[in-house]
């Protein structure tokens, strides 16, 4: 059986109602994946669980739909993950950006850390901002998610740390030198914030490393290889997620 489409409409929803699409959710479904009346979707608008739907009228760029009703599913993982995330070149910072989300982080913060070789400043910070906030509509249209994580705005790495952490968080950075691992570290309790650091693909500056120790963060390694930016963090959201959020799961929706 085909999953119906999902589409992110950041508006009032409500069982029993009619409603005209969004520009861009009517876009796609009309155009891209060439919906039809009477054809089935699911909306969700951030406010806690999904719409079941169904077209009812498409005429060129509108798309109204009937609202048949409201089902009480969320796919957050139990952690409380906040990533922060060094700039990373070309589409590397996309393909972060979208795992992230599909990986359940809550938060994502891009931070410019002395090797990042991007540098983002007025304009085209905004511009990045805005494309990086659709590829987390886009991550949790496809993953199932009904509450889009946080997206902050880039600023320096120094200038993050230098606030003061939030009390009971676990924080964590991702170092080849590091002297600890995840299994070695003490299961987060119910209700622990983790924190996970990740430089550019230069890694981070040792004074950087050197601030963040300062700040609280705990040094972990993954395995004897080094990894690249791309995979670092990804692989480390996995990690974390198996030993101690949902991806050991027995049952899953794959």
């Amino acid at each position: 059986m085909v999953n119906d489409p999902r589409f992110h409409c950041p508006m009032p929803l409500a069982a029993g109602t009619q409603a005209d699409l969004p520009e861009r959710v009517a876009h796609h479904a009309s155009r891209v994946l060439r919906l039809r009346r009477g054809d089935g979707l699911t909306l969700f608008n951030g406010c806690g669980g999904e719409y079941a739907a169904r077209i009812v009228g498409s005429e060129r760029s509108r798309v109204t739909v009937e609202v048949l009703e409201w089902r009480a599913s969320e796919r957050e993982s139990p952690l409380s993950i906040t990533l922060v995330q060094a700039l990373q070149t070309g589409e590397k910072m996309d393909l972060t950006v979208q795992k992230a989300v599909e990986l359940g982080v809550r938060r994502i913060v891009p931070v410019i850390s002395r090797r990042s070789v991007v540098r983002l400043a007025d304009q085209r910070a905004v511009r990045r901002l805005e494309h990086w906030r659709g590829v987390v509509v886009a991550a949790c249209e496809q993953c199932g998610r009904n509450q889009l994580p946080e997206l902050l705005a880039p600023e320096s790495l120094e200038n993050w740390l230098a606030r003061s952490a939030e009390p009971g968080v676990l924080r964590l950075l991702l170092a080849p030198t590091g002297r600890q691992s995840l299994t070695s570290m003490p299961t987060p309790t119910a209700d622990q914030r983790i924190e996970l650091l990740v430089g550019a693909e230069g890694g981070l500056a040792p004074e950087e490393i050197e601030m963040a120790s300062l700040a609280g963060f705990l040094s972990v390694r993954l395995g004897p290889r080094i990894l690249r930016t791309e995979t670092a963090g990804l692989a480390a959201l996995t990690a974390i997620q198996f030993l101690w959020g949902d991806l050991k799961e027995e049952m899953t929706d794959v």
